[in-house]
């Protein structure tokens, strides 16, 4: 075999390696606000896939749709809420505010994490004002990162969020959502948001989308999470898209 051919075959036997290697576009996706419907939130843990589920501390539904979902094995997150700038008149159990004590803080968090056996990592509910504060987004880190092999999810709410870069000096292993699916309940919007999540999955190679327990939501999801592999696309489960 002369020189050059070897060197051929070795460059074509290169290339197809690392042609075989390149993986599939990957996409985890979250379904928030689980908690207070148990009809809605079954439906949502129904999904095909692994799909991960954040329930929302303290509602009345979150401690038996998390066994829920871990029963069928699925992911579980705590969906942790965090003050926002709007003045909701909604305020949901055990959400952390700024006008909190670090003890308060503390505690707060604890008695939220407790109320949603088998998460396995954190994700903010609103959180507009709060994930803007360095003070409290370092005690947030904390506590998160005392407790082993829990992770944080910022649903970035707000393009001002300090959360990645606190989490980053503190140690915690974070990522921040690529797409809303449902910004609105409108069947169009989700499907426009859809095909919007395939197109920078093509582009990032790897993205976090949330979506909601609502009817459109979980109408389209159920019809095309199944086309997804033929598509081209690997769903995974939230952990495994961290760092």
């Amino acid at each position: 075999m002369t020189i050059a051919r070897a060197l051929f075959l070795a460059l074509l036997l290169l290339l197809t390696s690392g042609s075989a290697a390149k993986s599939l576009p990957r996409i985890a996706i979250i379904i928030d606000d689980l908690g207070y419907r148990f009809d809605a939130g079954q439906r949502a843990i129904d999904l095909p896939g692994p799909i991960s589920f954040a329930v929302l501390p303290g509602t009345p539904r979150a401690s038996a749709l998390a066994m829920r979902a871990h029963e069928q094995g699925k992911e579980v997150l705590l969906h942790l809420p965090l003050q926002a700038r709007s003045n909701d008149p909604v305020q949901e159990p055990l959400g952390i505010n700024l006008d909190m004590s670090r003890g308060e803080f503390r505690d707060t968090f604890e008695l939220a994490l407790t109320s949603v056996p088998y998460a396995i990592g954190v994700n903010s509910h609103r959180g507009s004002l709060l994930t803007q504060h360095p003070g409290h987004m370092q005690w947030l880190m904390e506590e998160i990162q005392a407790r082993e092999n829990l992770f944080f999810i910022d649903s970035y709410t707000t393009h001002r969020s300090v959360a990645m870069r606190l989490a980053r000096e503190v140690g915690v292993d974070a990522r921040k959502r690529d797409v809303f699916l449902d910004p609105d309940r409108a069947p169009e919007t989700v499907v426009r948001e859809f095909e919007r999540m395939k197109k920078l999955a093509d582009q990032r190679g790897s993205i976090i989308v949330i979506g909601h327990p609502y009817a459109a939501t979980l109408e389209l999801l159920e019809r095309e999470l199944p086309k997804l592999a033929a598509e081209g696309y690997e769903l995974v489960t939230i952990s495994e898209l961290l760092p």
